[in-house]
C-alpha cells in the first residue's frame, strides 16, 4: 500500500513538472511573447492533467466539520482549496476572501441559516421550487435564503455567482488581471463586490476580517 502511494505521488509530481516544462518551452520559443491562444491551450491542458490526477488519486470533497471559529475557518479553507483545485484557473477566487465572507455572513458558522440550511452567505432566492428558509422576522417574505445539501455546496454557489452575475463584472476583470500578475490585491477585488451587501462598509469589514484573523 505504501509503495502504491509513493508511486502515485511520483506520478503527480512528474506530471506537474512535465506540464510546467512544456509551458516554459513555449514561453521561451515565443521570445518571451508567447501566442495568447497557445498559452491558453497549454494552461487548459495543464488543468486537465491536474483534474486527471484528482480522479486518479480518488480525492474527494473534504468533510466540513467544525466546533469553533478556528476550525470553521480551517474547514472553509479546505473546501475552497478543493473547489479551486478542481476549477479552471480563471474561475478561482481567493481563499481568504471566501473564508472572511463566510465568517461574517454566518457568524463563523453559528447562524440559523448555517446550522439548519448549510447556508454560509445568505444567498436569497425568489424561486418557490428552490429549497429555502424564511427569516424568522419575515416568515411571509417573498424571498428565502437558499438551503444546500452541505456547506461546500454553499461555497461553490457563492463562487458561481461571483463568476457569472453581471453585478460582479469589475471583480472578474480585476481577478483575471491579478491572476496574470500572480498576486492578489484584496482591497481592489473587494471594491468590485459592493453588490453583495447594502452596507457601504462591507468591503472594509471583510478586509478587516482577513487582517484580524491573519488569513493568507
Amino acid at each position: 500500500m505504501l509503495k502504491h502511494t509513493q508511486s502515485t505521488i511520483k506520478v503527480v509530481i512528474y506530471s506537474v513538472l512535465a506540464a510546467t516544462a512544456v509551458l516554459a518551452v513555449a514561453f521561451l520559443a515565443g521570445t518571451f511573447h508567447p501566442n495568447t491562444w497557445t498559452k491558453a491551450q497549454l494552461e487548459d491542458r495543464f488543468h486537465e492533467k491536474e483534474l486527471a490526477q484528482v480522479y486518479y488519486l480518488g480525492l474527494q470533497e473534504p468533510e466540513f466539520e467544525y466546533n469553533d471559529k478556528q476550525s470553521f475557518m480551517e474547514a472553509t479553507g479546505r473546501c475552497v482549496e478543493y473547489i479551486n483545485y478542481t476549477t479552471d484557473k480563471i474561475s478561482r477566487v481567493p481563499t481568504s476572501i471566501i473564508i472572511a465572507m463566510a465568517g461574517i455572513e454566518s457568524g463563523w458558522g453559528t447562524s440559523r441559516f448555517a446550522t439548519e440550511g448549510n447556508a454560509l452567505f445568505g444567498v436569497r432566492t425568489w424561486d418557490d421550487n428552490t429549497p429555502q428558509m424564511k427569516p424568522l422576522e419575515l416568515p411571509n417574505a417573498k424571498f428565502g435564503v437558499k438551503k444546500y445539501s452541505n456547506k461546500c455546496d454553499s461555497v461553490r454557489d457563492m463562487i458561481r455567482i461571483l463568476n457569472t452575475h453581471p453585478a460582479y463584472e469589475m471583480f472578474r476583470e480585476r481577478k483575471e488581471q491579478q491572476i496574470d500578475d500572480g498576486k492578489w490585491n484584496y482591497r481592489e477585488l473587494l471594491e468590485g463586490m459592493t453588490a453583495w451587501s447594502t452596507n457601504p462598509d462591507y468591503g472594509a469589514i471583510i478586509l478587516s476580517a482577513i487582517v484580524d484573523n491573519q488569513l493568507p
